[in-house]
């Protein structure tokens, strides 16, 4: 599936202007970890782009298990290749679905680590991505309290593809900077 294709896709499954602005998030964030691990950018970055094409679709407060399973029928059933439907699978532990592929660990912790990074943007005067650097980032890691949905324990796990925190963290706003007109920050 192109690019092109898959934004189709998720502006038929998903409405919200921030939820979509998130998966291209993560679409950065993949297309970076896959230039650093020499991995196929474009599969890559259709798995970050995709993982949530279920999110207005389940009910994840009373069926967890559903995020990702519903995602995966629906790219299942589009044609879409299954490293990229194992993905969507493993981003949520809650499908059960074990990390075993670097795509299915790389997208497990980038997916909360675009949430931490906008966050801290947030709180910047400017509001603007470009003013924001890593050792920031790392602080607002550190503070439990702040942007408390992104799972602290799911960014850490970026030692399951071979980087530091410190690493992950600068690979992953290296992304999103690249992109920041299309996030609007």
């Amino acid at each position: 599936m192109k690019r092109e294709k898959a934004i189709e896709l998720i502006k038929k499954h998903v409405k919200n202007k921030n939820s979509i602005k998130h998966m291209i998030a993560v679409e950065a964030v993949m297309r970076e970890l896959a230039r650093k691990n020499n991995k196929d950018e474009d599969v890559w970055g259709l798995a970050g782009l995709l993982h949530d094409i279920d999110m207005e679709i389940v009910d994840y407060k009373n069926d967890p298990q559903e995020h990702g399973s519903k995602g995966a029928e629906i790219l299942k059933e589009e044609g879409v290749r299954e490293e990229v439907i194992n993905a969507t699978l493993a981003h949520n532990k809650e499908t059960g679905k074990e990390r075993e592929e670097l795509i299915e660990k790389a997208i497990y912790a980038a997916d909360p680590l675009t949430g931490l990074i906008v966050a801290s943007v947030l709180v910047l005067p400017s509001k603007k991505i470009a003013d924001l650097n890593s050792g920031s980032v790392l602080k607002r890691f550190n503070e439990k309290s702040f942007a408390r949905g992104a799972d602290r324990e799911a960014i850490g796990a970026c030692k399951e593809i071979g980087l530091t925190l410190e690493e992950f963290i600068e690979i992953g706003l290296s992304g999103m900077k690249k992109i920041s007109k299309e996030l609007e920050l």
